[in-house]
């Protein structure tokens, strides 16, 4: 076989293994949820659900991740599909993403569990971004006002260290915010991170390709029990964890294109949550509320209410982010037009799920 033919091999495994695993693991994580408290139990109108469910189901997507990440740093499918030709991922990347996706998980489990404080949370969530940065995980190819942040001096190394560590923070939250609806968050994440790894397949980036699809694996992996009606939630802890790791595998890539694949394609892929956390913004703040308080306003509650109920409002929003998917896939080729013409395409059927129609009779 050919490096080509071997390199499609691992990649299929890397969604397979992952799959396999946050499967098998998922009961396990609801037999815990018991156990611990772990259960959210509809309090207010915000809730989609009617009755008690558990929400550990972050532990399966921890484990189903870590599993193939461990797989992967110890050079496991190198030796099995005697692929020479890859070097792999560095081991300390792969332990920064394990150790900050742990803390990252286990502050959204507390969450869970015994409520948190939102500042606290953010505080902890940057605590989890520096530790995967001190791993040596970092915006580093970037190039701000011509500034290479690879650079060696002090100067560089802050600037990094906030940009990655925004930019960790903010995934994290995004994924959050839209872990509203069975089977969501999990959704699309999943679409996005096969969108991301094939967009760094054309640029060969394997390391982010095999990284992506471990993600993408362990969300699907996940969704047999999460689409609805739910027999699991993944709760903040899964949530975050599926956020930290997209931002952070994202961005490990290094080369020519690597701020078109590690910012751009994410940023664009990721527009239906983007959308939401800038439209739930500016919808508190005109109604005079904190940007941190909950409601029952965002875009799958809105597309929900104009009667497509829980399953075709979320196959519908995985439907836009497939084409913002494709989208951010023909700009990482070059394709401007076509990119920005689909991107436009996915963005006008959001307003028209959302817009308030009073049309007389």
């Amino acid at each position: 076989m050919t490096d080509i033919e071997i390199l499609r091999i691992i990649t299929a495994a890397c969604i397979v293994i992952p799959f396999l695993v946050t499967l098998a693991a998922t009961p396990l994580s609801m037999r815990a949820a018991v156990r611990i408290g772990a259960i959210d139990i509809p309090k207010d109108k915000r809730r989609m659900h009617d009755r008690p469910v558990p929400c550990f189901g972050g532990m399966a997507l921890f484990i189903g991740v870590t599993v193939t990440l461990l797989l992967i740093k110890n050079g496991f499918f190198q030796r099995t599909f005697l692929f020479d030709n890859y070097s792999g991922v560095s081991a300390d990347k792969i332990d920064g993403l394990i150790a900050g996706g742990a803390v990252i998980f286990a502050v959204g489990v507390i969450d869970d569990v015994r409520g948190m404080r939102p500042l606290v949370k953010l505080a902890t969530q940057i605590v989890g971004a520096g530790v995967a940065f001190a791993f040596g995980v970092r915006m580093d190819t970037v190039k701000l006002l011509g500034l290479d942040l690879a650079g060696g001096s002090r100067e560089h190394l802050i600037i990094s260290f906030i940009i990655t560590v925004i930019w960790i923070v903010a995934i994290v939250n995004m994924i959050n915010l839209i872990d509203g609806m069975d089977g969501l968050a999990a959704g699309v994440v999943g679409i996005s991170s096969l969108a991301i790894a094939y967009s760094g397949y054309i640029h060969g980036y394997y390391d982010l390709t095999l990284g992506m699809c471990t993600i993408a694996g362990s969300s699907f992996g996940f969704l047999p029990f999460n689409f609805y009606p739910a027999k699991s939630f993944m709760g903040d802890g899964g949530a975050m964890y599926l956020g930290f790791m997209l931002a952070t595998v994202s961005a490990m890539s290094q080369g020519k294109s690597a701020t078109i694949v590690a910012i751009i394609v994410p940023v664009l892929v990721l527009g239906v949550p983007l959308f939401d956390v800038v439209f739930a913004v500016f919808r508190r703040a005109l109604r005079g509320q904190s940007i941190l308080a909950a409601d029952k306003g965002h875009l799958h509650h809105q597309i929900s209410h104009i009667g497509m109920g829980q399953r075709r409002t979320v196959v519908t929003l995985y439907g836009i982010t497939s084409v913002m998917g494709v989208a951010a896939i023909l700009l990482s080729r070059g394709l401007v037009l076509e990119s920005i013409f689909l991107f436009c395409v996915a963005i006008l059927f959001i307003i028209v799920l959302i817009w308030k129609w009073n049309v007389k009779k």
